[in-house]
This record gives structure tokens, C-alpha cells and sequence, in this order.
């Protein structure tokens, strides 16, 4: 006869160390990504103050010349952008230089990846493609399996007859009932 439940909890220990570490990097990422209106999850924006002459020209075109010649900046911006008569903005790959016109006084704005949490959420929203898209579904396959292995590693009063019901039952009902809650709001 076959020993189910040891095969089952072979199945689920094993498993289970395999998948920890990447279950790990969804979570960290998950938690970051839900909270994206608080805080950029992948990138720092950092901010340098700069003051150059004030800047007199009458043309956009003019003011640009001007401009990247007192910042000494080695190329053309992306783009120009005068979001009010008194402010200019370069935009360069990474970074953006916002003036004041009459004063000279500014900012540049640049951003820089996030150590680590980047990476964490590259891999989670499946930036790569590729082949990390079937690593990424031989994980989530992965996570089933813990999940069914998991409902009878126990027996008795704490496995799935028991307890187990109760907090499977309680699982499965938090995300039905936000959905229709969430669908009737």
C-alpha cells in the first residue's frame, strides 16, 4: 500500500524549500508595488539644487542655449517644457532640470534604482520575459502544490477535518467576499 500522507509531506517540505526564497522576493515586492501611491517602489528621486544667471532670452529655443551653456551640459535635452511663464524644464534620460527664470536659481531631479527592491520587483512583474516567464509559472505551479500538500500534512483535530477547515473555509472566504463587496461599492 502507498504511504500517501508520507509522500504528501515529502511533496510539501520539498517543495516548499525549493519555492521559500522566491516566495520571499514576491512578498517584499508585493508589499512595495501595493503601496505605489505612497512611494516609488523602484526608483529614489533625488534633488541637487543649482543657480546659474538669470535667464533673460525671449524664445524657449534661446533659453535653452543658454541654459545648457552656463550648466556646461554635454548634449541636447530630450525635451523642453514651460510649465508657467517663469519655469523652464530640460529633460534628460534620468534626469530633469527645472529653472527659474528670473532668478536662476533651480533643481535637478534624478532618479536611481532602488538596491535590491528593483531587482525584487522586476522579477515580479516579469520585466525579463523570456524564459523567467517559466520559471515564474513553474513557481506559481510550485505554490499549488505547497498549497494542496499543505491542507493534509496534518490529521485529526488540527488537519483539514478538523481546524484546518475552519481556517481553509476562512481563506478562501476573505477574497470572495472583498470581491463582491469590492463589485458593489
Amino acid at each position: 500500500m502507498i504511504k500517501w500522507r508520507k509522500w504528501n509531506n515529502i511533496l510539501h517540505r520539498d517543495i516548499g524549500y525549493a519555492a521559500a526564497a522566491l516566495t520571499i522576493v514576491y512578498a517584499v515586492s508585493g508589499i512595495a508595488v501595493n503601496h505605489m501611491a505612497d512611494w516609488n517602489p523602484n526608483y529614489q528621486v533625488l534633488k541637487e539644487t543649482i543657480e546659474i544667471q538669470p535667464v533673460h532670452e525671449t524664445t524657449t529655443l534661446e533659453m535653452k542655449v543658454n541654459i545648457i551653456k552656463q550648466l556646461k551640459l554635454p548634449e541636447e535635452p530630450k525635451s523642453v517644457f514651460r510649465p508657467d511663464p517663469e519655469t523652464i524644464q530640460l529633460f534628460y534620460s534620468g534626469k530633469t532640470y527645472t529653472v527659474d527664470l528670473p532668478t536662476g536659481k533651480g533643481v535637478i531631479e534624478y532618479i536611481r534604482p532602488r538596491s535590491v527592491l528593483f531587482e525584487f520587483n522586476q522579477l515580479h512583474l516579469n520585466a525579463p520575459k523570456k524564459v523567467w516567464t517559466w520559471i515564474a509559472d513553474i513557481y506559481a505551479s510550485a505554490l499549488i502544490i505547497v498549497s494542496i500538500t499543505g491542507l493534509f500534512v496534518l490529521k485529526g483535530k488540527n488537519g483539514i477535518t478538523g481546524r484546518g477547515a475552519f481556517f481553509t473555509i476562512l481563506g478562501a472566504f476573505i477574497p470572495a467576499a472583498f470581491w463582491i463587496w469590492y463589485q458593489y461599492l
